[in-house]
């Protein structure tokens, strides 16, 4: 609690909503909240989206919270906050009292939410994650109606015009609370988007490097050449056809006005309009890689496994093949990330877990093909597998592509020190996921085939007459369950102390980082402190080597778990439940 964080150490400020363009109008004309008339309704809105080609809009740059994206991307991230989902769900009621679940593309539905807000107003948009929150808000809103409330219930989402007539009186209800507090002002910054997401369309390129990006509909600057003139009225027409033709469900006026839109645009400043980075983020976008990836590790570890309880190779060979794909879908996502973050991805805990995993699959893949042992493979697989599901199925902070904390920039000793330590932590996983092995090997594997006991099987402590009669060669049963653990011993050594002498180095590293940044080599900051905790057990794993009899392996096979748990508690605990130096992380 005494440390104190230095200068830069926090990540920049990021804003819903561009402060600069909120006073400036909608570029695709003032949306109409007028009572009398009837919104479109769902189906209708279904076919007109399904009628709109949105293709050459998705790839226009964009300029919000810091850096460029493309406004394919901004839909996905607006949509996310405000819903709580990478699309809009709703249902379309059924006369036999059914509902059909429909799914709009985020791009149609940011667009949609900026111009013709009014058809969200008693939809379900808004995402209450906290349930006493969400409930307290369907009490106040739907008092008595439990059907209604159930429905809202399982949908995790309330309308705008529930959270504007309820929002003051659950602030004071709930707002010294932390967890409701924590959601309350979630839900005021989706409110923000669902009203003033127009604010955000900063699209039109600057006239030099150290310019801002403009909004659509703010005034030319002075002295802009007639050509660039002419391009941004050229553009503002079409967005204000677009606009009108929007409200107007006219998809085939819509599409013209969207061609004309993405034709203008890019012609701006068009030596500082960005060009292939913009296809590289789509492709990001579109692949989905950490998906494929943790999908691709599990069918790799599932054949793998499946190979040691069957002694097929062409089993073994489809899941190395898997693994390789499932590397390279992850090493793409990873790459792509980096080049689209302009600096080494590894600076917040989701792009921390996707190097860990990445880093550890492939030492995995050379331990594989160095020693010809699938069991490497296995691990890694399943190494890839829990940390990858982990990072994209849980609300991980850092998912997003943003600007990090200044303090992370200062040293080029930042991506040595940080790589180094993930890449322990990722052997530290790789090693438990081994030593798992030995444990289910040693355990549960009595009477069965050595191919046998990684698929269910058991293997009891050989005998001193059946460790002999495995030295001299004989193919008993307890021979070869010997040979299995004797196997798996090593592997588990092989990796653990690779994770030792990491750690190790990774510590000397943040060290001397620490120097640079700080101005001092070693503080007790809880980050430190524990890393260097997890790295004595390891030094003790080292020493049982020594000191331990018959049961070493064994052992050391509980010690690698123990460290495990120690390195999630450096990892993941100190982050969210120790202050430190290291809170960014």
């Amino acid at each position: 609690m005494a440390q104190t964080a230095p200068a830069g150490n926090a990540h920049p400020e990021s804003h819903a909503v561009s402060e600069e363009a909120a006073a400036l109008p909608n570029p695709f004309g003032e949306p109409v909240f007028d009572p009398a008339v009837a919104p479109l309704s769902l189906a209708d809105k279904r076919e007109f989206a399904t009628a709109l080609d949105l293709a050459p809009l998705r790839s226009l740059a964009v300029f919000h919270n810091g850096r460029v994206k493309i406004l394919d991307t901004l839909a996905r991230e607006t949509v996310r906050q405000i819903t709580g989902r990478t699309t809009y769900q709703d249902a379309i009621d059924t006369p036999g009292g059914d509902a059909t679940k429909v799914s709009f593309e985020p791009l149609f539905t940011l667009l949609d939410l900026v111009i013709d807000p009014a058809f969200y107003v008693d939809r379900p948009l808004l995402h209450v994650e906290f349930l006493p929150l969400r409930r307290a808000f369907l009490d106040a809103a739907l008092p008595g109606d439990e059907p209604a409330q159930q429905r809202y219930l399982m949908m995790t989402r309330i309308t705008p015009r529930m959270a504007a007539e309820h929002y003051v009186e659950m602030v004071d209800r709930f707002g010294t609370q932390a967890p409701s507090r924590r959601g309350l002002d979630e839900l005021d910054r989706a409110m923000a988007l669902w009203q003033d997401s127009a604010a955000n369309m900063l699209l039109v390129a600057p006239e030099s490097r150290d310019a801002s990006w403009h909004h659509l509909s703010e005034p030319l600057p002075p002295g802009m050449d007639a050509a660039g003139a002419q391009a941004w009225q050229d553009a503002r027409a079409a967005a204000t056809d677009l606009g009108r033709a929007w409200r107007a469900s006219d998809a085939a006026a819509a599409n013209d006005a969207i061609a004309r839109l993405a034709g203008a645009l890019p012609t701006i400043n068009a030596g500082l309009y960005p060009d292939s980075r913009r296809s590289l983020e789509l492709a990001y976008n579109r692949a989905g890689a950490f998906d494929w990836g943790w999908l691709l590790y599990f069918l790799s570890l599932i054949a793998l496994v499946l190979a040691f309880g069957t002694g097929r190779r062409v089993v073994a060979g489809v899941g190395v093949a898997l693994l390789i794909a499932a590397i390279g879908m992850h090493g793409f996502g990873f790459v792509a990330r980096c080049i689209l973050a302009e600096r080494f991805a590894i600076q917040n805990q989701f792009e921390s877990m996707t190097g860990v995993s990445l880093f550890a699959a492939i030492v995995g893949l050379a331990l594989t093909g160095l020693f010809r042992k699938y069991l490497y493979g296995a691990a890694a697989a399943a190494t890839g597998f829990l940390v990858l599901i982990a990072a994209t199925q849980t609300a991980i902070p850092g998912q997003f592509i943003e600007r990090e904390a200044a303090i992370l920039n200062t040293s080029v000793l930042l991506k040595y020190h940080v790589t180094t330590v993930l890449t322990s932590y990722g052997l530290i996983t790789l090693g438990m996921v081994t030593s798992l092995f030995y444990l289910g090997a040693h355990y549960f594997g009595r009477g069965a085939s050595p191919v046998a006991a990684l698929a269910g099987g058991a293997v009891a402590p050989p005998t001193e007459s059946e460790e002999s009669g495995a030295a001299r060669g004989g193919d008993t049963s307890a021979g070869a369950r010997h040979r299995l653990l004797k196997d798996l011993d090593k592997a588990q050594m092989i990796v653990l102390q690779l994770a030792f002498w990491g750690l190790g180095v990774g510590i000397l590293l943040g060290a001397w980082w620490a120097d640079h940044s700080w101005g001092r080599w070693w503080a007790f900051d809880p980050k430190e402190t524990w890393a260097l905790i997890t790295w004595i057990i390891y030094l003790i794993v080292i020493h049982v080597r020594f000191t331990t009899g018959r049961n070493r392996a064994l052992v050391t096979a509980w010690l690698s778990v123990v460290g495990f748990v120690m390195m999630l508690w450096t990892y993941f605990g100190v982050n969210l439940l120790l202050p430190g130096l290291h809170a960014y992380a």
